[in-house]
């Protein structure tokens, strides 16, 4: 078999760089596969799909797993078994931001198995492959039989001096106060996530269609493709199982009044949840009296099945013809909020935000740099200051499920709250911060309550944050003429909806997004509309908010870690590390602190931190010691460390000097040891320094009264001698006997 001859398709970036997709050479037995390659990038993505349905199978059962190859940068990775192992947060995030593209562009009730595998194959550091991961799949199902309504793209659309950037570089990114994904068909914006330094809600707006016009490029791209491709892209046929009409009469007749009823009632999640059980079950206890229990075993799933949609459908109907949501608010209502703060007394910061029916507690510690969290991407590698986690157990929904590690849920909703309220935290932060949200109840966006609990936590921990930061889950319903925007959305509404999306922010603006529209062709007036009736929401949530606590205490908590940076030259690092790291962890023991030392512009930025003052202090004056420098000309308080013949040694400030018998009084000494012993303080004055050996001159007796107050007589300031400070004895014996630098 010769080589094979792949089929390319090429198009343009808006800053003139070329993309190629490429099928037909790798991967050739999965129902679809391609190669993406923008420069030395090249991404590699697979779709297979199960030809049948496994019986009984009641969802999509569709996974998308994105991964990065270390080899892809030349590089090992840095784990235990030297290989690729579990999915980093990072590539959850990114098959997080591919389902949720493609997921609803699947037919209504196919249920085959379906895998989405993309890897990147090779990267360059400037290139970010994030962007180009959803144009991978989508081409994968495009040139396969896979039924599929796409093509679909992703862009990143980031804001750079005031300009649009179509997919920039990593450099170019760092610059950016807008920085978003967007997803979407050539007719359709199908999702949007992202970040900003308080941006507006028009600008928002604005770089969706800026990002919506790339995508258009792409997606012709992915179809002119399969045009070569041939025959291997023509779709499969699914057979869709229509629901028989008598069904739909039965069930309908049965409990779509009952439905309105409950849904009107503006119960609670529970009475509202037990009030449709009681429905549904009651339905198929009249199933089995009128058809017998045989025919409810054959046939009672499909009318449980059609049961869900006909509640779905009369609840949207109501919502639209009635004005009225399920717990009786208004359309742009949010729920009774409460607020605590300093609720967890040995945390360094907490809050509990709780609104409705949906309540976070949120917990943050302060941590030194050796707490921060390493980042071990193939393309980035870095240590992380602020760690944001969100637990969401099964008890907050008054479930009951093992307790296992955080889903791809709980990495999504972190990395929304995580990413609003980094815009705002210090510019300078010694810290590191971990911000840990564990949601006890919900009822509609906990991650959304997260992001408020989250700015309370860092207020109430003295963290200088720029501003409070507030979110709000909102949702849209629509028949295509009408629409029905809510604010506030409850979990029901989130699953009625045709939109939903989240925004946070401060007074000022947007610092974050995420959106998920369902349906087709929504108009960019309508999105407007939405956004600001979410802004009216958050400044409504902020104000609930700063009631409680509006700005960040004065100070850190009691028993919270103190930080202290010092700047020393770079020459004394080594010196207060130690041979083998053996002084600066004497230090750590002996004070009870943590030391951090780096170097930066060719200084030492030490950090010091403990929550006791005094250990501090002592760990400060241990490197203050060490790298303490004298001036010539100052006065020092010394306690004599040995005596000699010819004079004593002294220790002050972690330094050591002679002070010779010439220097010692200003009346003649024969013999050092009868006036001077170990222990001994005094004051001395540092009269010079051997410019060769380095060694210090002290004198006691220019402070003496009679003393001559100055150089201790030498003819410079360094107390040269014309053999440079020699001495004959090496002990300090000069040839005359004691004079002072006489010829």
């Amino acid at each position: 078999m010769g080589k094979q001859i792949p089929i390319s398709q090429s198009f343009e970036l808006p800053d003139g760089q070329t993309v190629t997709i490429e099928t037909g050479k790798l991967a050739t037995q999965a129902d679809g596969s391609v190669v993406v390659r923008i420069g030395d990038t090249m991404l590699f993505a697979s779709a297979v799909s199960a030809r049948e349905a496994r019986e009984g199978q009641s969802f999509f059962p569709l996974s998308v797993d994105y991964q990065e190859k270390f080899a892809a940068a030349g590089r090992i990775p840095g784990n235990f078994f030297r290989r690729e192992a579990k999915l980093s947060d990072y590539e959850v995030l990114i098959s997080r931001l591919v389902d949720r593209a493609i997921r609803p562009l699947f037919p209504d009730g196919y249920m085959n198995d379906t895998q989405i595998i993309i890897n990147l194959i090779s990267g360059d550091k400037e290139t970010l492959p994030d962007a180009y991961a959803a144009l991978a799949a989508s081409a994968a199902m495009t040139v396969s039989d896979i039924p599929f309504s796409g093509p679909i793209s992703e862009v990143r659309v980031a804001r750079i001096d005031g300009e649009f950037v179509i997919n920039p570089s990593r450099t170019k990114l760092a610059e950016a106060d807008i920085d978003i994904i967007v997803a979407a068909t050539m007719d359709n914006v199908m999702m949007v996530e992202g970040e900003a330094k308080e941006c507006q809600e028009k600008d928002l707006v604005e770089a969706i269609k800026v990002g919506h016009d790339a995508i258009k490029v792409q997606c012709q791209a992915q179809l002119d493709l399969a045009a070569q491709v041939g025959d291997k892209a023509t779709k499969r046929e699914v057979e869709v199982k229509e629901t028989p009409a008598e069904i739909k009469t039965w069930v309908s007749e049965k409990t779509k009044d009952k439905v309105l009823e409950i849904a009107r009632a503006a119960l609670d999640k529970k009475a509202r949840k037990e009030g449709f059980s009681a429905i549904k079950d009651g339905m198929m206890e009249a199933l089995t009296e009128e058809k017998g229990e045989e025919f409810v075993l054959e046939n009672g799933g499909e009318y449980k099945e059609y049961y869900g949609k006909l509640q779905k459908e009369t609840i949207r109907n109501m919502v639209l013809d009635e004005k009225l949501r399920l717990d009786g608010r208004k359309f742009d209502e949010v729920r009774d909020i409460w607020v605590e703060v300093d609720y967890l007394p040995s945390a360094h910061g907490s809050a509990i935000f709780t609104r409705g029916e949906t309540q976070s507690l949120t917990s943050l510690t302060l941590g030194t740099k050796t707490d921060s969290m390493m980042v071990d991407a193939a393309l980035d590698f870095h240590y992380e200051k602020f760690i944001m986690h969100y637990n969401f157990p099964a008890f907050s929904v008054g479930e009951t499920k093992p307790m296992r590690g955080p889903g791809r849920r709980e990495v999504g909703h972190a990395n929304l709250a995580g990413r609003s309220l980094k815009q705002v935290l210090p510019e300078e932060m010694p810290y590191t911060l971990r911000l840990v949200s564990d949601i006890l109840e919900s009822n509609g966006s906990s991650s959304m309550a997260t992001v408020c609990a989250g700015a309370l936590a860092l207020m109430d921990g003295g963290i200088k944050i720029k501003a409070p930061v507030s979110g709000i889950a909102m949702g849209m319903i629509s028949d295509g003429s009408r629409f029905a925007i809510l604010s506030d959305i409850l979990g029901d509404e989130d699953a009625l909806g045709d939109m939903d999306f989240k925004v946070t922010g401060t007074a000022a603006g947007i610092t974050g997004c995420q959106m998920d529209i369902k349906i087709d062709g929504l108009p960019y007036e309508q999105l407007e509309q939405a956004l600001e009736q979410a802004k009216q929401g958050r400044l409504h949530i902020l104000d609930k908010m700063g009631e409680v606590m509006g700005e960040a205490r004065e100070d850190y908590k009691p028993h919270a870690p103190r930080i202290v940076e010092i700047t020393i030259d770079k020459s004394f690092i080594g010196a207060v590390i130690g041979p083998g790291g053996k002084i600066i962890q004497e230090i750590q023991a002996e004070t009870g602190s943590v030391i951090n030392i780096d170097e930066v512009d060719d200084k030492g930025v030490v950090s010091i931190a403990s929550a006791d003052k005094a250990s501090i202090d002592a760990a400060l004056a241990r490197i203050n010691a060490i790298t303490f420098t004298p001036t010539v000309g100052d006065v020092y308080d010394a306690k004599v460390a040995s005596v000699m013949p010819y004079g004593v040694f002294v220790d002050f400030k972690g330094k050591s000097g002679l002070v010779h018998v010439s220097e010692l009084s200003t009346s003649r000494i024969d013999k050092v040891e009868d006036h001077f012993s170990e222990g001994d303080e005094m004051k001395v004055k540092l009269i010079g320094v051997d410019p060769k050996t380095g060694k210090l001159r002290l004198s006691r007796k220019v402070l003496l009264p009679g003393g001559d107050n100055g150089d201790g007589g030498n003819r410079d300031n360094g107390g040269g001698r014309r053999d440079g400070g020699g001495r004959r004895d090496g002990g300090g014996g000069r040839r005359d006997g004691g004079g002072r630098g006489r010829r």
